[in-house]
């Protein structure tokens, strides 16, 4: 209910939004004209085609979105045509003329016929297609969520929520345009004037949605941007961020956190049959959230499987729980060669509807759960470090379920590649996504949605920038390379550089070349590169590209694709 009335309010504050403002002389064209048969019906067609739009982007992705792109440009002829309307008595009689007479067949009274709730639900409907890409950090939200969560009926819910809210605030501008332009031709006479200035404002709207100030240029210059007042509207409900358990002292029981919760949303389970709650009672259990390319996770499974080989013989089950970050993570193919490839002998339960995930309430990657005998979750851990920390909670609650003789000393992987420690340099670069919908940091000008486009990087770059070269694709939550020979250059800072890759839809390798400040990496090769900086993507996965040998620094990266049909999803840094 909470999250309703936060969709509800969000899109109340829509109107004053700056993409929203070459809407409003959409909405204020029939604001002298009865609110129930031209208002009314405007507003709710509006408000409906704007959630199934957004339902549509949730759900579908990509296509909804140029489905939404070509529905904007009959909307915009559309609405030209309701300006010049407007502006141009005689156009609108020679425009009308075949409506009057089929209107005529239909009814004996004219004036019916432009008062008609259908037409006014037509203009709504355009509208509507207009106003949906104005999504705020609300919208985000909401959005996300069904992206993450899977689309559903409360998904819907969500966003005709939201957009009934936007439509409330429409409605009061409209009725108070209304009088105001009922004020205007009382007082002036002015209601040929009040026509044609409306023509002319619907006109401009027309014009700046179609240059792309709808989105663009008002975003950045508006002083009443509503984005501030939104996020603190989401802070207020959403939970606060978890933290890592402090260690208790000695002596002091470990807090019970609730009980270990059903397992059975897992989609497919490998190295085990499905487990069960009841099942694992009197055993330890540690669940290990983790998706295969992230190098958060990938860090830590050296420490996950040495515990659960150390301590498998004395009451411990290790559970990897697989919840995907990007959509080909939820390919079950690729999940087995992940845990081949990382040497993984304990059950694994492939978590793609994030079941599992909503059942624990998680929020991270990687994320430690603790759970005794008696099937209580004792303590958790999130993120990378305190390994010894965590083998102490294991050894704290077997030695409580009565298991003795455990074996001594902390597990030492002394993992090597990718799996290595991180430097633990705190000032290097940010994870950063290739995709629009997180991307930040891009130097080479504005990012084309879902569309090719041809981009060119700037001949410098400030450290945590990075541009496309050649013609790039960009979606959601990747980059496509278009044709051969395209690069991307950034300038980091770190010891490592990891890229999230993998190759097109016909699953050709693709070959590649990496530079360091124009030269071969030579040494500072990583495991997936020689010296010479050449290195073939034959697989959805991440890709160790540098590892410099003498310590953390910044440095010009740049990856060249020799063929395309790449796709390019997250730099990670180390």
């Amino acid at each position: 209910m909470l999250l309703l009335i936060l969709a509800f309010v969000g899109g109340i504050l829509t109107i004053l939004s700056p993409c929203i403002l070459p809407v409003l002389p959409f909405v204020f064209a029939r604001a002298d004209r009865p609110f129930a048969r031209n208002g009314l019906p405007m507003l709710i067609a509006m408000a409906l085609t704007f959630a199934l739009v957004a339902t549509l982007a949730a759900v579908g992705g990509g296509w909804a979105v140029h489905a939404n792109q070509y529905g904007r440009y009959l909307a915009l002829a559309v609405l030209a045509v309701l300006g010049l309307t407007l502006l141009l008595p005689h156009f609108a009689e020679w425009i009308s003329r075949p409506f009057v007479q089929l209107g005529n067949r239909l009814t004996e009274k004219t004036e019916a016929q432009h008062d008609s709730p259908w037409s006014a639900a037509g203009l709504g409907i355009a509208t509507g297609l207009l106003w949906a890409p104005c999504a705020g950090p609300i919208l985000g939200l909401l959005l996300t969520g069904a992206a993450l969560q899977g689309a559903s009926a409360q998904t819907s819910l969500l966003l005709l929520t939201y957009a009934g809210g936007a439509a409330v605030s429409l409605a009061l501008a409209l009725v108070v345009g209304g009088r105001v332009f009922a004020l205007m031709k009382r007082s002036l006479g002015a209601g040929e004037w009040v026509r044609r200035a409306l023509g002319v404002l619907v006109l401009a709207g027309v014009v700046a949605i179609a240059l792309g100030a709808d989105t663009g240029l008002l975003t950045r210059v508006s002083l009443a941007s509503t984005s501030g007042i939104e996020q603190k509207l989401i802070d207020a409900v959403r939970p606060a961020p978890a933290h890592n358990a402090p260690a208790p002292k000695a002596g002091e029981a470990l807090p019970v956190e609730g009980e270990l919760p059903a397992l059975s949303g897992a989609t497919q389970w490998f190295n085990s049959a499905p487990l069960t709650p009841e099942a694992l009672r009197g055993k330890v259990v540690l669940v290990d959230f983790w998706t295969y390319s992230c190098i958060n996770c990938i860090r830590s499974l050296p420490y996950v499987n040495a515990w659960a080989q150390k301590y498998r013989d004395h009451g411990l089950v290790v559970i990897g729980v697989h919840s995907p970050e990007f959509a080909f993570e939820k390919d079950p193919a690729n999940v087995a060669k992940a845990i081949k490839d990382f040497n993984i002998g304990y059950p694994v339960a492939m978590d793609n509807d994030y079941a599992i995930w909503k059942a624990f309430h998680n929020e991270y990657w990687p994320a430690h759960y603790f759970i005794d005998a008696r099937g209580q979750i004792r303590a958790h851990h999130f993120g990378e470090g305190d390994y010894a920390g965590s083998e102490d909670v294991i050894r704290r609650l077997l030695s409580d379920a009565g298991y003795q003789n455990l074996p001594g000393g902390y597990v030492q992987p002394g993992a090597g590649g990718a799996e290595a420690a991180g430097s633990g340099d705190m000032y290097r670069s940010p994870e950063t996504y290739a995709g629009y919908a997180r991307s930040e940091g891009f130097a080479g000008g504005q990012i084309a949605h879902d569309e090719s486009w041809q981009y060119r990087a700037p001949a410098t770059l400030a450290v945590n920038q990075w541009a496309f070269n050649g013609t790039w694709t960009v979606n959601a939550q990747h980059a496509t390379l278009d044709k051969p020979n395209g690069s991307i250059v950034y300038r980091f800072r770190g010891r490592d550089l990891h890229l999230v890759l993998g190759p097109g839809d016909d699953g050709k390798p693709v070959r590649f070349r990496v530079t360091l400040d124009g030269k071969t990496p030579g040494d500072d090769h990583g495991t997936d590169i020689d010296t010479d900086g050449n290195g073939v993507i034959d697989g959805q996965r991440l890709y160790q590209l540098v590892r410099q040998t003498h310590g953390t620094g910044e440095r010009v990266f740049e990856i060249t694709f020799l063929d395309p049909g790449v796709r390019v999803y997250a730099f990670t840094f180390g």
